[in-house]
């Protein structure tokens, strides 16, 4: 009897938490069939009890992506949770009954008994008004950084002018200030451009341009480009990319953007007199870009934040206090759109490689 009451207990609270947790919570069996889903879920996705329950998962609960198309059933994080055996969280979108879609964020457990998985519960949260104020957000910093660039423009032509002598020889000392204002204005129209790229692609206002391209020239220029930073701070820049054409199909301006992200930074964050190596993989069906420094590394526990809006990791903002945290996550947003991908390998205080894989065709499916 005291054990029956125990499991009542347990069982009535497993109970109350399913039904009352805020958030919207679907239980599956071994085959994906629904059946437990409670009032927050039946309401963010505007379906009856009985038309959910009983129900094969993807049939009633279609997520899509952002243009509202269907994403494949194994690539949706239940798929992924039965295969893996592990939990999987992210952020994805819900087609409800009426067709309304709904960005929401999700997490799907596994049950597994013995090992294997005999049913799955997911759990998840409309994140509409975090996605409208990042919107907002989105939306501010492209009207102001359109807005700062008009008067710096103005301050960039009348320093430069002061600068040159164009109004009178300077003296030692006042050329060494104006070489800090054209510094400062230098850097400032960088943030404003990097601003603006970012609030274009979060707007999807980027078009991609395919066009053939030579990646080895385009990785070569960009080398050239980024010398003299190398060499202001006794840098040696490895070049192991061949003089051999590599074509492959993709927009130009995009795909330098990454590898200039990725190159800049490398050197940003070497440590004076080291080295950093840029290397260029021709595969069978993809170019694999990579650029290993010897520099500060990221520590293991803030690498899962590193291509985050803004963010920069603690070690490094103790070193250098002008970096925005837009760099690596501008990357990834373009990597993205790219059909590319973008990982690093990192050790603190011993260095990172950062890897860019690119399809040599674009995927037009």
């Amino acid at each position: 009897m005291v054990v029956n009451r125990e499991y009542e207990e347990e069982h009535a609270r497993a109970e109350a938490l399913f039904e009352h947790i805020g958030t919207g919570a679907i239980a599956t069996d071994e085959h994906g069939r629904i059946y437990r889903v409670n009032d927050a879920a039946l309401e963010m996705l505007e379906y009856k009890r009985e038309e959910m329950l009983g129900k094969w998962f993807p049939r009633v609960i279609h997520e899509v992506d952002e243009r509202g198309m269907l994403t494949e059933q194994l690539d949706r994080p239940i798929a992924r949770a039965f295969v893996s055996g592990k939990p999987v969280s992210e952020n994805s979108y819900y087609r409800t009954k009426t067709g309304k879609i709904i960005p929401i964020s999700l997490t799907v457990s596994p049950i597994l008994l013995n090992g294997r998985p005999i049913g799955a519960v997911e759990v998840f949260q409309d994140i509409s008004l975090e996605f409208e104020v990042d919107r907002m957000k989105t939306e501010f910093i492209s009207i102001a950084s359109h807005q700062l660039r008009t008067p710096l423009s103005a301050i960039n032509t009348y320093a430069n002018m002061l600068y040159s002598g164009f109004y009178g020889e300077l003296n030692k000392d006042q050329r060494s200030h104006m070489a800090t204002i054209l510094t400062a204005i230098e850097r400032m129209n960088g943030l404003i451009s990097t601003l603006l790229d970012v609030s274009q692609l979060e707007a999807g206002k980027i078009s991609v341009k395919p066009q053939k391209l030579d990646v080895c020239s385009l990785v070569n220029s960009l080398i050239k480009d980024h010398s003299q930073i190398a060499r202001n701070k006794g840098l040696a820049i490895v070049n192991n990319c061949s003089d051999t054409p590599v074509i492959i199909t993709c927009d130009r301006l995009l795909l330098g953007e990454v590898f200039s992200n990725l190159i800049s930074n490398a050197l940003k964050y070497s440590r004076d007199g080291s080295e950093v190596v840029i290397s260029l993989k021709n595969l069978k069906r993809e170019i694999v870009f990579s650029v290993k420094d010897t520099g500060y590394g990221i520590p293991k526990k803030m690498q899962k934040y590193i291509f985050t809006k803004f963010y920069r990791a603690d070690n490094i903002k103790k070193i250098d206090t002008t970096g925005t945290g837009l760099g690596l996550y501008l990357a990834k947003q373009i990597a993205d759109v790219l059909g590319g991908k973008l990982w690093f390998e990192s050790t603190d205080k011993k260095g990172s490689t950062f890897y860019f894989s690119l399809p040599k065709e674009p995927d037009n499916s």
